[in-house]
């Protein structure tokens, strides 16, 4: 029988304390100086270890119209890990990053405040959120280590710079030019930035040094082999160190001291003065995120008293306790704010300063349809939603609301908005290249900065879940029914036009999710592989013979006949090839039959999708009056159509995501269009 003991013993057995041993080193500042010449990335600034944490994670570049996107590895592998995934915005990302690279050079950004800016919901304080948690783990790392240092305290404990101050800053003034000189030339790894002491101690490390030199004699070095330990710092906002988060409160209750620290009264009566930096608590927000970054929820909500002290710390990398000198710090300082808040802002003229000290980056609201789907997907997949099925294009059409919401309507009057959407998300539409899409973007610059949030989708779709209980599964259908009834009372909905707008795309919608599974019930029932491989067969010998213009051996009559234009054409403008643009598609086919004949790989349907759809929308128009599906909608259904019809459930379930319940509303659905007399030609 096992024992506490016994258990524990084999705990003890696995345990392994190298990595808390290697976060807790400890030293000299001799040693310091070793790891320096070892590994200078230790002395970087706060910019310059933020813009390598991203950099870390690794980097894609991708082509997205025409121009070259660089897409971040930190905000999408990491991101996800952590449950944040940001998708969407690689041009704003983009921008913030080369921001980041900027400061890190040194070429004038590392002096300003960086503001996200954007309406509510679009992931602002998500991005905040994940370079907090970034810089965190990175500091964790050999890579992305750092250090500050500690002063001996007379019964022999160890008190530590209140600010996590770089244990460089102890080199005096008059000696630093000398000493940075030899660490550059002697460093052992090569460095993409100059080691560089920045800044003076702070109020309590200055007392401290003049005390402890005095006790020396003024031998600084012996003062720091005997006073100073070096310690490696970890990053962290739980423990305050180097991570701040600010929150405006009510503007009659804002103090300044929440920024820059507060006298402790209580240690008045033993140090003696209000101004003995001792009897001082320098945890404030921009105190304690020094060497890191500080986060400003809703920055322009600040007190004006408030953003004074954000145009210094900005500006100049100091700040200004109570009783004390203007103290250095070196920290990204990184705000957001909705549009309402900018807007007076720039309307205000007191506020120019902190205007021009400003880099603003736009963050909008994805107006891409496959990003906005991942954002819902993460919160609405089996593994999180049990005891519910989600059937299919659920999450999809919610999503495809929302960004039509965002969209602003084109000015080319053949184009609707719906089209614009599918062009965004790189649907070919004939008569659009490529240049159209990037003139469609110039024409609306601020598209994504209005329209519906992310969190208003995500409510309903939540409501939807929870409002059918008898239900096993939720659809489409239920998810508009909560977004519509929704509307009426949404906060952010500014008068009756924007409402009515609004429905209007809820039916824009509608019609488009009819579309959608009329054609899946379409392609289940033409789902028949032998009749689908003899059909492209049959299409495939036509377009060869077209395009090495030859005769087509009819097989019953033996004769050499034409091409069948009519069948190849019958196949085509199912996927909406038009007749200039069919020449093309039928060499675009044959030059891949031939790559795949070189490659000795015989060709196959399935692995060309555009092919693949419209020859099941050809095989289904050709058998759709042998299943008599509409004849469910009188509930009169002999047993071998119910038998054609169990075999099409079958396949929607198999090859499409649906549960029992929701492919048999689905038939239901369709077989209500075709009783309309909707079939799609």
């Amino acid at each position: 029988m096992a024992t506490a003991t016994a258990i524990l013993d084999g705990l003890r057995a696995r345990l392994d304390t190298t990595e808390y041993r290697k976060l807790h080193r400890e030293g000299s500042f001799t040693d310091y100086l070793n790891i320096v010449l070892e590994t200078p990335g230790v002395t970087r600034t706060a910019f310059q270890r933020l813009y390598d944490m991203i950099l870390s994670h690794g980097t894609d570049d991708v082509y997205e119209n025409k121009d070259r996107i660089t897409r971040f590895k930190f905000f999408t592998d990491f991101a996800t890990r952590h449950g944040d995934g940001i998708y969407g915005l690689d041009r704003s990302l983009m921008q913030l990053v080369n921001t980041f690279k900027s400061a890190a050079l040194g070429y004038g950004t590392e002096r300003r405040v960086i503001l996200l800016h954007g309406p509510v919901g679009s992931a602002k304080s998500t991005i905040a959120r994940l370079l907090k948690r970034g810089l965190e783990e990175y500091s964790r790392t050999d890579e992305g280590m750092l250090f500050s240092f500690a002063w001996k305290g007379p019964d022999g404990t160890w008190v530590k710079d209140p600010m996590h101050g770089e244990p460089l800053q102890l080199v005096p003034e008059e000696q630093r030019a000398a000493l940075l000189a030899q660490l550059n030339e002697k460093c052992q790894k090569p460095h993409p930035y100059d080691i560089k002491i920045k800044g003076d101690l702070s109020p309590f490390s200055r007392y401290e040094y003049k005390t402890r030199l005095a006790k020396y004699d003024g031998d600084w070095l012996k003062m720091l082999d005997n006073e100073v330990k070096v310690y490696r710092l970890v990053l962290s906002e739980k423990d305050r160190i180097g991570i701040g988060t600010f929150q405006p409160k009510d503007e009659k209750n804002q103090d300044s001291t929440e920024l820059t620290g507060d006298i402790n009264y209580r240690k008045i009566a033993e140090y003696g003065s209000d101004s003995d930096p001792r009897a001082f608590n320098f945890d404030g927000e921009l105190n304690i995120a020094n060497r890191g970054i500080v986060e400003f929820i809703e920055v322009l909500k600040l007190d004006v008293a408030f953003l004074y002290d954000l145009l210094g710390a900005s500006q100049e990398h100091k700040i200004k306790p109570k009783k004390f000198a203007q103290t250095d710090i070196d920290e990204v300082i990184l705000g957001h704010t909705n549009e309402p808040e900018y807007r007076r802002l720039q309307n205000n003229e007191f506020m120019e300063a902190l205007r021009d000290r400003t880099v603003k980056i736009d963050v909008p609201y994805v107006t891409r349809l496959r990003d906005e789907v991942k954002i819902y997907e993460k919160d609405y997949r089996p593994e999180k939603v049990r005891g519910k099925h989600i059937a299919p294009h659920t999450v999809e059409i919610a999503a495809m609301w929302a960004v039509l919401t965002r969209l602003t309507p084109p000015k080319h009057a053949s184009l609707s908005v719906l089209q614009k959407m599918k062009l965004y998300n790189g649907k070919t539409l004939p008569g659009f290249t490529e240049d159209n899409v990037i003139e469609l973007k110039r024409d609306a610059a601020n598209e994504g900065m209005t329209g519906i949030s992310p969190r208003y989708i995500q409510d309903k779709i939540s409501n939807a879940l929870v409002a059918h209980p008898d239900e096993d599964n939720i659809n489409p259908f239920m998810v508009m029914h909560e977004l519509e009834s929704g509307l009426r009372h949404h906060s952010l909905i500014k008068d009756e036009d924007q409402y009515r707008h609004y429905r209007e795309l809820l039916a824009v919608v509608r019609e488009e999710y009819e579309d959608i599974v009329k054609n899946e019930v379409q392609r289940a029932i033409a789902a028949d592989e032998d009749a689908l491989t003899r059909l492209c067969g049959n299409y495939i010998d036509n377009v060869r013979s077209y395009t090495l213009r030859e005769k087509v051996r009819n097989k019953f009559t033996g004769a050499n006949e034409d091409p069948d234009e009519r069948l190849m054409r019958s196949v085509e403008e199912k996927i909406d090839i038009p007749e200039g643009r069919k020449d093309d598609f039928r060499r675009e086919i044959m030059n891949y039959i031939g790559a795949l004949a070189i490659d000795g790989k015989k060709f196959d349907y399935k692995t060309n999708e555009r092919l693949q759809k419209a020859l099941e929308l050809k095989l289904f128009e050709d058998q759709k009056d042998t299943i008599k599906l509409s004849s469910l909608v009188s509930n009169v259904v002999d047993k071998a159509t119910q038998e054609k019809i169990d075999v099409v459930k079958s396949r929607l379930i198999r090859n499409y995501g649906y549960n029992e319940s929701s492919a048999t509303d689905v038939l239901n659905f369709v077989a209500s269009i075709f009783a309309r007399g909707q079939t799609k030609k």
